[in-house]
């Protein structure tokens, strides 16, 4: 199982720099499989949360610096050579398909092919209401999306003609580096969302859900979306987001490495491990655990 780790992305601008470099290149060369961001673009003071029910309350205040992750793994492109590069997730809907797709082309080709791109609707209603994006229809806009973006990525001549978008006959290059496309890992655990990783999808990436959740509820869930697609389970890639907490880190190391075996028992292949803190100097102090005993730990698992 391969272990991937979050950059640092609400760092002060004068320090984001030298931040996002110093986490990434150190990442790299403690051998992490990947560099991950997660996508919002603006924190509104006012919510409601999740589809205005009230919960779901972002953690970061709305003064606090958070750095657009496209731009993050574009730079997180340059200072690397081998890590991938992930989102966790991009949300569909904040940008424009086209420009996205090419975006995410030219991050695919400026790092030799190493993007995976994670995917999700969002759930935060101010947000993607401030962006343009229909919240109730956000589910069949994202599907739109998806094959936007494929058809921009894979079609000689690319033409798509849907409810939300019209791309008429154009040039699209470049064409990213991976063949047929950069990896589409769909976040989200309901109904559509699994069937969307089962019809539009290479993976599912999942959140920090308990192993017992994913072995009583979540997999099963997911097997009948694929089934009901008439898609081999086994060809889905299996991800989640763990998040790492300073209550488990004061409980030890072996918390994490038991945790992270479990995982990998129920057939995960690639687990982003999340600890972003404001200060880069404990960044790094939990990066030295992650790569120096857990990582070793799980790999003997």
């Amino acid at each position: 199982m391969e272990l991937g780790v979050h950059l640092p992305t609400t760092q002060q601008p004068d320090v984001a720099h030298d931040a996002l470099v110093t986490f990434a290149r150190e990442a790299e060369k403690r051998n992490m499989a990947s560099l991950w961001v997660s996508d919002h673009v603006v924190i509104p003071h006012v919510s409601t949360g999740y589809g205005g029910t009230g919960g779901g309350r972002f953690p970061h205040p709305p003064e606090r610096p958070y750095l657009e992750p496209v731009v993050m793994l574009t730079a997180a492109a340059m200072c690397t050579t081998r890590v991938r590069l992930g989102s966790s997730v991009f949300i569909l809907g904040h940008r424009h398909p086209v420009v996205m797709a090419k975006m995410l082309s030219t991050i695919d080709a400026l790092s030799s092919g190493r993007l995976i791109c994670g995917v999700g609707v969002g759930w935060w209603k101010e947000e993607l209401e401030t962006l343009g994006v229909p919240y109730a229809r956000r589910g069949r806009q994202a599907d739109e999306i998806l094959r936007v973006f494929k058809t921009l990525w894979t079609d000689e001549r690319p033409s798509f003609d849907g409810e939300f978008f019209k791309v008429r006959d154009l040039g699209f290059a470049p064409k990213p580096v991976q063949k047929p496309h950069p990896p589409i890992w769909v976040g989200g655990r309901t109904a559509a969302a699994f069937r969307r990783v089962a019809t539009l999808g290479d993976g599912w990436h999942a959140t920090s859900h308990t192993p017992k959740e994913l072995r009583e509820d979540l997999l099963p869930k997911l097997r009948i979306a694929a089934d009901a697609a008439k898609r081999d389970f086994k060809t889905i890639d299996l991800s989640l987001r763990f998040t790492v907490t300073d209550a488990m880190l004061a409980e030890g190391s072996q918390v994490l490495i038991d945790r992270l075996g479990e995982y990998k028992r129920l057939g995960f292949t690639h687990v982003l491990v999340e600890f972003r803190r404001e200060d880069l100097t404990r960044m790094l102090e939990i990066l030295d655990l992650v790569a120096g005993t857990v990582k070793p730990a799980v790999d003997a698992a």
